[in-house]
């Protein structure tokens, strides 16, 4: 299986900054062991992609550093080079997981999810790569729907926003429903939990989610958020998920493009756990759960996605 990486483009943040960034590259080291395991440098986005999702002011004024203080503090990061040029690979992985999945059924971006990012703003690390992978993949012709399923403990209220009008784009949002963000954007189907909300509950959300997606909507290709942030240890989170609970809820979402031959590009989105070992323990183990449900599309000589025209 492919897994996309980006690591080692460092963003300079300020000492006491509190994204974890060194949970990417310790994300890599703790799967380097996983079976069959292939890692891929990330490309780099162009605006050509960036344009299908963002208005051309935001995408020059976010590369060039042209962004006043207040947008560029909804990004979350001070402006630099290594900003612009992080956010565009991470974009490029996320599109490079969609490609690699339709001819494999599952690929990885080891970073990604970067939901909060609206058409003209950042709102959380600058682009919004699964929208943007989304428009890519529909306008090369590989495919005509994409769901996305974010199950960042945030929702996804930058993807809600840009999609909101397109019937060709379902996205569907499980997340903590006191939480960030506080004005909540409309996804085509919103599920929001309340603090506290342990395995057994979220799974049965998460299943009554999935089982409405797929009646609503048949999409030729998945892209899902695996948020590491509705671990019980995460600081942010609210929410109370074991390891075992989110393993549940990562094979939920596997078993269910599984079963209905359909490709799924991971992206990893939030977590920030009080330890950071927490954090870069459940993306590993969805990355190795990831693994297993590759060998499985191979074993079974599955053609992932049904052919679509140019």
């Amino acid at each position: 299986m492919l897994a996309f990486y980006a690591d080692h483009f460092v963003l300079p943040l300020p000492p006491g900054h509190r994204f974890p960034m060194r949970k990417y590259s310790m994300l890599r080291e703790a799967v380097a062991c996983v079976p069959g395991l292939m890692f891929r440098e990330a490309p780099r986005a162009g605006d050509d992609a960036l344009l299908l999702a963002h208005t051309p002011s935001y995408v020059a004024d976010a590369s060039s550093g042209l962004l006043d203080a207040a947008r560029q503090r909804e990004i979350g990061f001070p402006w630099s080079e290594a900003m612009v040029e992080r956010s565009r690979r991470s974009a490029g992985a996320t599109i490079e997981a969609c490609r690699t999945a339709l001819g494999e059924g599952i690929a990885v971006n080891l970073a990604g999810g970067t939901h909060h990012a609206y058409a003209d703003k950042g709102g959380g690390f600058c682009f919004n790569d699964a929208a943007i992978a989304a428009r890519v993949l529909q306008r090369d012709g590989r495919v005509r729907h994409v769901a996305v399923i974010d199950l960042d403990v945030h929702q996804g209220n930058g993807t809600a926003s840009i999609l909101q009008s397109d019937p060709t784009i379902f996205t569907l949002s499980l997340h903590g429903e006191k939480n960030y963000p506080f004005r909540k954007e409309a996804s085509d189907l919103d599920v929001g939990l309340p603090d506290g909300c342990g395995d057994d509950a979220y799974a049965e959300a998460l299943q009554v989610a999935l089982d409405t997606l797929f009646d609503r909507f048949a999409p030729d290709l998945l892209i899902y958020l695996a948020g590491a942030d509705p671990h019980e240890g995460d600081r942010l989170g609210r929410l109370k998920l074991s390891m075992d609970g989110l393993a549940r809820r990562d094979t939920m979402v596997f078993e269910a493009a599984l079963s209905r031959r359909l490709p799924v590009a991971v992206a990893m989105a939030g977590g920030y756990g009080n330890r950071i070992e927490d954090t870069v323990a459940v993306h590993a183990q969805t990355v190795g759960l990831a693994a297993r449900y590759h060998a499985r599309y191979a074993l079974d000589s599955i053609t992932p996605v049904r052919a679509v025209a140019a």
